[in-house]
Parts: C-alpha cells; sequence; structure tokens
C-alpha cells in the first residue's frame, strides 16, 4: 500500500530472512522509531541494532545503517530511482534492487526470490539448479521476458504471492492451481523434485558454553555481559561471558580450562572483595 522507496526497502531486508506474520510488528516498530532514511542514517548503531532485536541476522541492520548514510552523503538524503545506483547501495542485491524500483516507480525489472524460483521452475520444467550461475542467468532471463513491463509492480508482487500461497515448496495443491494444465512439473509428477538445487554447503558445528556469572555489591545483585567485538555473529551485541570449544564440555571439563580461569581472573580485579556466584 506504499511506495515510498525507503519503507519498500526496510521491507523487503527484513523479509529477506523472515516470514511476514512474524516480521510484520518488528516492521512497525522500526519504521516508527526510523520513519525515514534520515532518522535511520543519523542512529547510533547500538540503537539500530537494539530495534532490530529478535529479527536475527544482525548484519541486515548493519547494512541497512551503512547504506542510509551513503543515501544521505552520496544522494542527499532522497533514496536514488534508478537501478544500479540502488544495487550500488550496501547490502542490496539484484532482487532487493528490482523490487523497489518496481514497487516503488514501476520500472520494468523482475524479480527473483526463492517464490519465484519455484513457480518458474515448476511450470517450465526447468532442472537447471537454481543456485548455479548458469541456472540464475537462465531464470533472470526467462522472468525478464514474462514481466508485464506496463503493470511491472502487480506482476512481481502477483508471481512472488502466487508462489507463497499456491505454488508452496511441500504439497502445493495442483487440483485446484489455475495453472495446472500448463504446468509440466504438474503434468510430468515431478512437483516436488522442481526446483533444482547444487547441495547444501557444509555445516561446522561451534560450540558455545555460557557462563552466567552474578555477583553482589551491598544491596544489588549485577550479572556480567561482555560485548562481540570480533568480526563474527553477533557483532557488537551483548552476551553472558563466553568460552568456544571444538567439541561438546560437561562444566567440570570447562572450569580446567585456561579460558575459564582467565575469565575468572579478569573478574577477580574487578569485583575483588565481593560475592560471587557462577
Amino acid at each position: 500500500g506504499t511506495h515510498d522507496p525507503y519503507l519498500i526497502w526496510v521491507s523487503e531486508i527484513i523479509l529477506q530472512q523472515t516470514r511476514v506474520a512474524q516480521g510484520m510488528d518488528y516492521y512497525r516498530r522500526f519504521i516508527a522509531r526510523f520513519p525515514d532514511v534520515q532518522a535511520l542514517a543519523t542512529a547510533d548503531e547500538e540503537e539500530v541494532l537494539l530495534y532490530w532485536q529478535g529479527l536475527g541476522y544482525y548484519n541486515r541492520a548493519r547494512n541497512l545503517h551503512a547504506a542510509a548514510k551513503e543515501v544521505v552523503s552520496i544522494y542527499g538524503g532522497k533514496f536514488p530511482k534508478d537501478y544500479q545506483s540502488v544495487l550500488s547501495l550496501k547490502g542490496i542485491g539484484s532482487y532487493t534492487a528490482a523490487a523497489i524500483c518496481s514497487f516503488a516507480w514501476n520500472e520494468p525489472y523482475a524479480v527473483l526470490d526463492g517464490n519465484v524460483y519455484r513457480v518458474l521452475s515448476r511450470v517450465f520444467g526447468i532442472d537447471l539448479p537454481i543456485d548455479s550461475g548458469e541456472g540464475k542467468r537462465y531464470f533472470l532471463e526467462l522472468a525478464t521476458q514474462l514481466l508485464d513491463i506496463e503493470q511491472a509492480a502487480i506482476y512481481n508482487q502477483a508471481i512472488m504471492d502466487f508462489g507463497a500461497l499456491q505454488c508452496v515448496p511441500l504439497s502445493p495443491n495442483c487440483v485446484v492451481c489455475p495453472l495446472n494444465e500448463r504446468c509440466i512439473a504438474c503434468g510430468s509428477g515431478r512437483v516436488n523434485e522442481l526446483p533444482v538445487k547444487k547441495g547444501k554447503a557444509v555445516v561446522k558445528n561451534r560450540y558455545f558454553n555460557y557462563l552466567h556469572i552474578r555477583y553482589k555489591s551491598q544491596d544489588s545483585l549485577y550479572h556480567v555481559l561482555s560485548k562481540r567485538m570480533q568480526k563474527d555473529i553477533w557483532q557488537n551485541l551483548y552476551e553472558f561471558p563466553l568460552i568456544e570449544t571444538v567439541e561438546p564440555m560437561e562444566y567440570e571439563e570447562l572450569a580446567m580450562t585456561q579460558a575459564f580461569k582467565d575469565i575468572l581472573d579478569m573478574l577477580g580485579g574487578g569485583i575483588l572483595g565481593e560475592t560471587m556466584n557462577l
């Protein structure tokens, strides 16, 4: 219901890793505090992260903040209108740039998200991996050919919603689908096989052991927190003191490590003479 590129941008970044039902309240709180690009650009990063809390994938918020500063410094606080300029902003990829340009100004750029990949691969029976360079180029060309250039915004919204509501990932109701007679995957019984991906990334396990340290000072009870400074997940966010290990450890094992002793030694200097519980 809006053509404001700033609001569209914020909503698209939230929806990259969050469902609409989950993200709506976060979106409303975020834009209430940062109603325009100037408000976001001039805010402190810690406050931006605070309003993003609960959405996860915090680099999205950092990129939003950095891009808002770019809009202010490079474009005088006015969101750029051309596709290449939008694409150049930090954290904005081809999908988000196409979404912003088509929804805000009806520019003829086709969107390609997971829903669109799924619809196109099934309807046209395409088994090229959607996470390969060849596959991405093929699907982008096809999506661009199909785009209604006079009604780009409506078309893009419609095909994404169709994938989200009808052509769903698992067990779609093909009987009532208006495209079932022309859908190659439906006719060949390959609906659950498409789209195709090359393979999943290798998952590496990381073992985080958090210490909940409390100490009393006179009549007050304090909890020890530390700030993540290294360039890793949750950068600049606060957490309990952490010991990362290469394998799971019981408390007794953990208490014997040098990292554990270092934390207690460090805290001992600051709260010497107080009562500490671990």
